[in-house]
């Protein structure tokens, strides 16, 4: 229970149930007076508390869970060390594949609960024994993207109890039972970064570390104080002295961690077909291995791409039917035979 109306929702459908629930808050900042205040994120004192008085009015137990070691671990260091590398992680994607799938999971099962339910927008179907992972009724709430690196393992022993349900029926239906959160707005930011400011995080955890910004034939545009800073994309932020010839905004094409460079170029320079991905993990029984068409998206709430998948044991290889534009190393491409998650895997490269 994040203490957002979602997961509150949630435990409260699966009460009226009949089923045996207890709630869980899940500690995950290592230093608790550096949680961020308000509504900006998940893991706010605020949100302990409005857990709390959800379970409370629901009549059920609740605990908070300290994950903060596994979480930094797992999440924040990693977090760090990829944009260290030049790549551009989801970190909410790791804390679902890391923390509340796999350190959560794992506990739950040990003390004796059969299944995690989450507030996440996703649908879960058993057929044959599998279960089956599929987009959300709510096409503008559908997590399944950050769900798409669970495995079937992890799956089996999940719930989404809000699969089937829009997000203003949520909040009618938390007004509905009394619940204060009915109107608590959407968390968005980075839960461990507390001012929001993923910048100024980065420099505090690698230093600054000045380098050049150049074009694609290697003059010289503006300086930068860390690669960092940058997401292959990126149009703000650029603080180039140097106008462009055609007066048209510039676009990060790529960042070099070993000179520390940032390449910049025309928006039409971003354009790709091909994607590379590392490490795949399938959310089916059975790993869809060989070349079959389906859809990709590579980001949580981008458009799903039409593509020929070629995947192996180590990799899978993306051809996209048409042109996609901002594709970093470092994100997750969740691959779709229609509607069904068939697995992720982590972006290496793009041409």
């Amino acid at each position: 229970m994040s203490g957002g109306v979602d997961s509150s929702v949630a435990a409260a459908r699966l009460v009226a149930e009949g089923h045996d629930v207890t709630g869980v808050h899940l500690a995950l900042n290592r230093n608790p007076e550096l949680y961020r205040s308000g509504s900006r994120g998940c893991c706010s004192l605020e949100d302990s508390n409005d857990a709390r008085r959800v379970a409370d009015v629901l009549g059920i137990p609740f605990y908070v869970w300290d994950f903060s070691e596994r979480f930094h671990a797992d999440v924040v260091e990693d977090f760090v060390a990829e944009y260290a590398a030049g790549r551009t992680p989801n970190p909410c994607l790791r804390c679902n594949e890391k923390i509340k799938f796999a350190a959560v999971l794992e506990r739950g099962m040990a003390l004796g609960f059969d299944k995690v339910a989450t507030g996440h927008y996703a649908r879960l179907e058993e057929v044959g024994g599998e279960a089956l992972l599929f987009r959300a009724a709510d096409a503008a709430k559908d997590q399944s993207y950050v769900l798409g690196v669970l495995t079937q393992e992890q799956l089996q022993g999940s719930l989404f109890p809000l699969h089937g349900t829009v997000k203003a029926d949520v909040r009618a239906e938390a007004e509905a039972l009394g619940l204060r959160v009915a109107a608590k707005p959407d968390s968005h930011d980075i839960c461990f970064i507390a001012d929001g400011d993923t910048a100024g995080f980065l420099n505090r955890a690698l230093g600054e570390r000045p380098g050049e910004v150049v074009d694609a034939t290697g003059a010289v545009l503006g300086t930068h104080t860390g690669h960092h800073q940058f997401t292959v994309g990126q149009r703000k932020g650029l603080r180039l002295g140097v106008p462009a010839v055609d007066g048209r905004p510039r676009y990060v094409l790529s960042i070099e961690p070993v000179s520390n460079t940032v390449t910049v170029g025309a928006h039409a320079d971003l354009a790709v077909r091909e994607i590379e991905g590392l490490r795949p993990t399938w959310a089916v029984a059975t790993p869809r291995l060989g070349s079959w068409r389906g859809l990709v998206q590579v980001r949580a709430h981008g458009t799903p791409m039409p593509a020929l998948v070629a995947a192996r044991a180590d990799g899978v290889r993306i051809t996209l039917d048409e042109p996609a534009f901002g594709i970093a190393p470092g994100q997750a491409a969740v691959m779709y035979d229609g509607d069904l998650v068939v697995g992720a895997s982590t972006i290496a490269g793009a041409s």
